[in-house]
Order: structure tokens, then sequence, then C-alpha cells
């Protein structure tokens, strides 16, 4: 039984050369996908790395609590959260700019999607998406830090 194949009417030249066409269009996609960057990857401009990093020291020098997964922690431990949060969606490149963080990185757990939260003085707990808008906006309008943001 030589010379048959699975397939009547199809030799074995056209299996081999369908094949190497297949090899090389699947090289030639590695090879495009090592030259370009992931599709929706974007660079976090200069500004906006530095508006976020103000944002994350307003953060550490607030004097407020962070709620996280079930425990309260200071305001140190808050801004070195985050800012590992940061410093991996910006390796990632998934922000763009500081709402983006605030977003993706500032508002909830990636690990049980649960909201932070930021307690200041006596004032009740507030979603740390919400302080850090103002916090934002505050440092937008160019006025002295606070030690606490609304």
């Amino acid at each position: 039984m030589t010379g048959v194949t699975a397939f009547p009417g199809i030799t074995r030249p056209a299996i081999r050369a369908h094949m190497t066409m297949l090899v090389h269009k699947a090289l030639l996609l590695l090879a495009l996908m090592a030259f370009y960057p992931a599709a929706g990857a974007v660079d976090l401009s200069q500004s906006a790395g530095q508006e976020i990093e103000q944002l994350l020291a307003a953060l550490g020098n607030s004097g407020c609590r962070f709620y996280r997964n079930g425990s309260w922690y200071g305001a140190a431990d808050a801004q070195a959260h985050l800012t590992k949060k940061y410093e991996y969606l910006r390796k990632k490149k998934l922000i763009e700019s500081a709402e983006d963080f605030i977003a993706k990185g500032g508002s909830e757990s990636s690990k049980s999607g649960e909201p932070y939260q930021v307690q200041c003085s006596q004032e009740g707990a507030v979603q740390s998406a919400a302080w850090l808008q103002a916090a934002l906006r505050h440092l937008r309008s160019g006025a002295p830090p606070n030690r606490e943001t609304k």
C-alpha cells in the first residue's frame, strides 16, 4: 500500500508544501508580535507618572488609615501597597493617567475585589477612589498639600 494517503488525490509533496506554508505564516506572526507592542498597551507620560507619584505621597503623608482585605493599615503602608500596584500597572503599560491608576489600582483589591477605604481623623471611612480623586483635584489646583484630603 505504498503511495496511498488518507486523502485520495492529495499527494505527499502537496501536503509537505502546505505544511511549509503554515510554518512560514506562524513564524511571520511570531516575528510581528515580537516587534509590535501588545494591543492596547500605552506609555505613561512623564507628567502623568509624576502626578501619580505625588498622589501616592499625599496618601503616605495624610495620616489617614487605609482599609484593604479586612484590615486597617497606616498611611505609609497604604502608600507602599499602592506603589507596588502602580509599578505593576506601569510596567505592563495598563495605565496612561492618574485617573486610570485610581480606577485600575487604587480603588479595590485585585485579590478580593473588595473596595479600598480611607479614614481620616474621626470622620467616617470613604471609598479610596473618592479620596484619591479629591486628592488629585487638590494637587491639580496648585494649592499647598493638606495633611488630610476629603
